[in-house]
Order: structure tokens, then C-alpha cells, then sequence
């Protein structure tokens, strides 16, 4: 399962942002694609957290114009929202210690302990995530 962080949408629907093109022709092969997508809720959070902020640059969107993109995404078959299952303190854990995660990179080890729930790759242009341990992940628009 391919498993998306934020940055890689945020980059595909901000036209400033860096590897705007490289993003948004990847983000588009994948949604267009037949691979299964893993959304989780954080990145879907994240992505509308920052494309309806009107106090950072780039390209902003409305609430509403925001939330009908979420919704074109999820309703492809391939696409599946993300949560925590039973087991999910446990790979959070590991993945805080193990990663020796504090702060911000808390967040990060979250999305990769989810990631692993799944057993899926992560997606991201963040190469803070070579921290978590048995956490498989690629960044797409690295050597293009």
C-alpha cells in the first residue's frame, strides 16, 4: 500500500511550491492508478490545515474548495482512510523510543507507526522518517 504524507499533496496543489510539476504529474499517476492508497487522517488534516490557510504563500483554497478535493481522492476505489487500529500504541510506541522521537517528531512517528500498521510504504519528501526503525519509505521525486 502506498501511504501519502502531506507534503507531497501540498506540493502537488500549490503551484509555487518546490517540485510543483514533479508532485502534481506523481500525486496524478497515483490517484489515477490501480495500486491501493492509504490516506491517513493526519495527512488528510494536514493537507487542509495548510491549503485553506490564507496566512502562508502559495496557492489557498476555501474550505469547501478543499474538502471536495478530499473528496474527488476518496472516492476512488483504490484510496482507504487510515486509522489507528488496536495494536496502534504499540507500533506508535516503538516507533517514539526507537526513533527516539520528541516534539514535532512526534507527528512523524505517528505517520510512521500507522504506516507499518498497515504494512505499507511511505510516500514523503521527508527524510526525517530514515529515523524509524522497520518503517518502509521512498521519497518519489528523489533523482527526477
Amino acid at each position: 500500500m502506498i501511504v501519502l504524507d502531506a507534503n507531497l499533496l501540498l506540493y502537488a496543489y500549490n503551484s509555487s511550491a518546490p517540485n510543483h510539476t514533479r508532485a502534481r504529474l506523481w500525486v496524478e499517476a497515483i490517484f489515477s492508478g490501480t495500486d491501493a492508497v492509504g490516506l491517513p487522517w493526519q495527512t488528510v488534516s494536514a493537507f487542509l490545515r495548510i491549503v485553506t490557510n490564507t496566512h502562508l504563500p502559495g496557492d489557498r483554497f476555501t474550505m469547501d474548495e478543499a474538502a471536495a478535493i478530499v473528496d474527488q481522492w476518496t472516492a476512488l476505489p483504490q484510496v482507504h482512510l487510515l486509522a489507528p487500529g488496536d495494536r496502534h500504541w504499540a507500533f506508535f510506541q516503538r516507533m517514539l523510543i526507537d526513533g527516539k522521537a520528541s516534539g514535532p517528531l512526534t507527528n512523524d512517528a505517528e505517520l510512521a507507526a500507522l504506516t507499518t500498521e498497515y504494512g505499507g510504504v511511505l510516500y514523503t519528501t521527508d527524510r526525517d522518517f530514515a529515523r524509524f526503525p522497520g518503517l518502509k519509505w521512498t521519497n518519489p521525486l528523489a533523482g527526477t
